[in-house]
């Protein structure tokens, strides 16, 4: 059947002029695709790490355990290194599950809640105040002294006109990150936000917020409320502008701990000293088992490198998966890896991060030069038969982005992203919602890539 394929495959490409270049591209392609999707193992490794590990917000036990693991499971493959990257971290803990309440003229209607990572803990008996419903931060800067006292509600959604979801996820998450900081510049008592995601459900949803340069008599606690919540809050508020809402968490900042990068190397053979990166973060949000966030994008980086061993291709530059610890509430790791980068005057020519989970691959968005952007437009022909096919500019992720240079390619796999905010920093990113096929061709397609980037290098 393979000998089949390679002969269509060898006809195919004599009809569209394709060079004999090309030509062993595409053969060496399909063995890396066949491996991924006959013989894979991201959706095993993944199984495990959900399954056994679960939930690894940075500082927490299970973090650790997810460190071991990656270690273990690195070294099993019989790579040239592998070595853990000490880094502290943050360490939040979200404590006793969170409660709230809308106060209307009917009563106690219940809504769904959690605190955003990094808040501080309401008072102990919880806190009740009138709520402010706003649109953006710019808002509550206006409004001033107006909002002392209550509750401020942000409630900008989504803009579901966008195709690409990241996007429209980009223009409205600043509440989330800076919501509370201007509440309590203001004298608020607490922020609530919609939560960031395009569905409505009563799901809500977490992620990092920061307090900026307030002092703690300023910072109030914030939490997300499940976006049907939100548009209940909003219609009683318009008929009843004196609503209360109480919400009610125990979360607590401890001192920074002791985590770590983890890190596998298959030694160049001809230009040792280049350095091609592939990795994803090894942390997630403590709701449930970061399946999608980031657990696809971990196994689908170990995959490329047991793919290469298993195909016995002997790479030309040095090709490492890092797996990043912190990027969820402080990118410590990405930042980390690129500072001793520097330090040891790594020359690192291109690096691909896996964050925007396990769908269907639909491409890569590149962040570099114009020439190296013309190199890899070359070869997207190459992955048009797998119907990855989407080259755009702009690309990479927030642990590569910090390795970014003038003359290097920092890039990032695209996956289909239309259900990735349905399921992102929530209770329900779970194994249950990866599909295996779709993980195994996104490892395929990164493998596919890297091996590119190692035989033709950078421009």
């Amino acid at each position: 059947m393979i000998k089949k394929r390679i002969y269509l495959l060898t006809l195919m490409i004599s009809l569209t002029g394709f060079s004999q270049e090309s030509f062993h591209d595409s053969i060496k392609i399909k063995e890396i695709f066949h491996q991924s999707l006959t013989n894979g193992k991201s959706y095993e490794w993944l199984s495990y790490l959900t399954q056994n590990i679960g939930g690894r917000l940075s500082g927490s036990a299970n973090a650790q355990k997810a460190v071991d693991w990656g270690k273990k499971e690195l070294e099993k493959l019989g790579l040239n290194k592998v070595w853990l990257q000490p880094v502290m971290v943050p360490h939040w803990e979200r404590g006793e599950k969170e409660e709230a309440f809308i106060l209307d003229k009917k009563g106690r209607i219940s809504v769904p809640i959690c605190a955003l990572g990094g808040s501080i803990a309401t008072k102990k008996g919880g806190v009740t105040a009138q709520v402010i419903e706003v649109q953006s931060v710019d808002e509550v800067e206006a409004l001033g002294e107006q909002v002392r006292g209550k509750i401020v509600f942000y409630n900008r959604p989504m803009d579901p006109d966008l195709i690409r979801t990241f996007q429209a996820y980009g223009g409205a998450v600043n509440q989330r990150f800076d919501g509370a900081r201007v509440a309590g510049k203001y004298g608020a008592v607490g922020a609530i936000i919609r939560s960031i995601n395009l569905r409505l459900d009563d799901i809500p949803h977490t992620g990092v917020m920061s307090y900026g340069d307030l002092t703690e008599a300023q910072k109030v606690p914030t939490a997300a409320i499940s976006t049907i919540a939100a548009n209940q809050l909003s219609a009683l508020l318009k008929t009843n502008p004196d609503t209360r809402f109480y919400f009610k968490q125990s979360c607590q900042t401890f001192p920074d701990a002791l985590s770590f990068n983890v890190i596998g190397e298959l030694t160049g053979s001809s230009v040792p000293n280049e350095y091609i990166v592939v990795g994803g973060h090894l942390d997630s949000w403590d709701l449930a088992e970061g399946a999608q966030d980031d657990g696809a994008g971990i196994v689908q980086s170990m995959e490329v490198l047991r793919i290469f061993k298993e195909l016995n291709y002997k790479p030309k530059r040095s090709i490492r998966v890092v797996l990043y610890m912190n990027e969820e509430n402080g990118s410590r790791g990405g930042k980390e890896y690129a500072r001793v980068a520097l330090e040891r005057n790594e020359k690192h020519i291109a690096a691909l991060e896996s964050d925007a989970g396990g769908f269907t691959p639909r491409g890569f968005g590149f962040n570099c030069n114009e020439a190296n952007y013309q190199q890899v437009l070359k070869w997207k022909p190459l992955f048009e038969p797998y119907l990855v096919h989407v080259f755009a500019k702009g690309g990479g992720g927030s642990d590569v982005g910090p390795l970014q240079n003038e003359h290097n390619v920092i890039f990032g796999l695209q996956p289909d992203s239309q259900r990735y905010f349905d399921y992102h920093h929530t209770s329900i990113d779970k194994l249950d919602i990866v599909n295996k096929r779709e993980v195994e061709l996104g490892a395929a397609a990164m493998t596919a890539m890297i091996y590119l980037f190692d035989k033709y290098g950078i421009k």
